[in-house]
């Protein structure tokens, strides 16, 4: 390790939702096992388990709310100016509060290629030009031009997230009493936005096809609708970050929409199938493992907005159109190629 790396480490910068820092976790991991230094990450405090075992990172930085106000960062930032002095910094961000944290900072700033001129040109035109620019490189890959010269292959900047032998045998105890043999499919109804949510009946129905063939299934995430209310295979808020991912790890597939747990599946090797509705593949936020599917439908109003908060005029179609079945076969099809073997605990 270079003996300055340690004295002034480099410092990441990355808010966002947890996928946005999932994301950033692969490019962490890569970057260690190219140069053997570790760094620091400065991201809200609801992200910091994420980087729990971390072994490129060598410190957090929590950022409260009070910290992000207008107030409140204009003294964060000067504090953590000082601190890190001479070190680099690494915005993974590209906001308006990065902007203000590297015209203070007292060190080199390097930044990632958003595109941003590319995707707003593809959202207005559509134009298959933009659309190969901007599906050339998915977020990682971008992520990672930070430091590196050429973007890495995709599967080298895969999301990681580190997990205990405690925190997966935790989680095959809390799977066990609800299984039977088989695989196991781990349900994500839930979105941020209500346009990338698949409808509830669609979800309800699934899980009763599923049912159908004996494969096992089990919700997770967090609502204040859970799907299926009561019933002993809905984990809905039940579990905090960690332990999502130790239920995720455990499972043989994952099937979600466009949404944070897509990315936490990725990152404890769970395969993945995503419902793509009003967001797409080229902004860059998809699933990019060698066994991830991506069911979506070719419409010419997709795709209708970045993170998909705008208003829809043709019922969702996008979403809507895909029905359980058609899922249903994907799920086939990826346990076909992905069933790992039963879990031992030699205790």
């Amino acid at each position: 390790m270079n003996p300055s790396a340690a004295e002034h480490p480099a410092v990441v910068f990355r808010l966002g939702h947890m996928g946005d820092v999932a994301l950033a976790t692969g490019v962490l991991s890569h970057w260690f096992e190219r140069t053997g230094q570790p760094f620091v990450f400065a991201t809200r405090e609801a992200n910091l388990p994420l980087l729990a075992n971390h072994p490129a990172v060598a410190g957090t930085i929590g950022l409260s709310k009070a910290d992000l106000t207008d107030a409140g960062w204009l003294r964060r930032t000067g504090e953590l100016a000082r601190q890190y002095a001479g070190g680099t910094l690494i915005d993974l961000h590209g906001t308006l509060r990065s902007r203000i944290l590297a015209l203070r900072w007292k060190g080199p700033v390097r930044r990632y290629p958003k595109f941003g001129l590319a995707r707003r040109l593809f959202e207005r035109t559509r134009s298959d030009r933009f659309r190969a620019k901007l599906e050339a490189l998915n977020v990682p890959q971008r992520y990672a031009l930070a430091l590196d010269r050429a973007a890495p292959e995709r599967e080298a900047v895969l999301p990681r997230v580190y997990l205990t032998e405690d925190e997966t045998r935790a989680a095959e105890r809390r799977l066990s009493p609800i299984s039977c043999e088989g695989p196991r499919v781990a349900l994500h109804p839930y979105a941020t936005h209500p346009s990338k949510q698949w409808p509830a009946e669609n979800w309800i129905r699934l899980a009763a096809l599923l049912d159908a063939e004996d494969i096992n299934w089990f919700v997770v995430g967090r609502s204040v609708a859970p799907l299926t209310s009561g019933h002993e295979r809905d984990l809905t808020n039940q579990t905090d970050l960690r332990a999502t991912c130790g239920l995720l790890a455990r499972a043989d597939l994952l099937v979600t929409g466009d949404s944070g747990p897509m990315h936490l599946a990725c990152g404890v090797g769970t395969p993945v199938v995503a419902l793509f509705g009003p967001t797409a593949k080229a902004w860059g936020f998809y699933p990019a493992g060698p066994k991830d599917v991506v069911l979506e439908r070719d419409l010419p109003c997709r795709p209708c907005s970045l993170h998909g908060a705008g208003k829809c005029t043709r019922g969702f179609e996008c979403m809507t159109e895909t029905t359980p079945e058609t899922v249903l076969d994907a799920v086939r099809a990826s346990l076909a190629r992905s069933v790992r073997p039963a879990f031992n605990d030699p205790s």
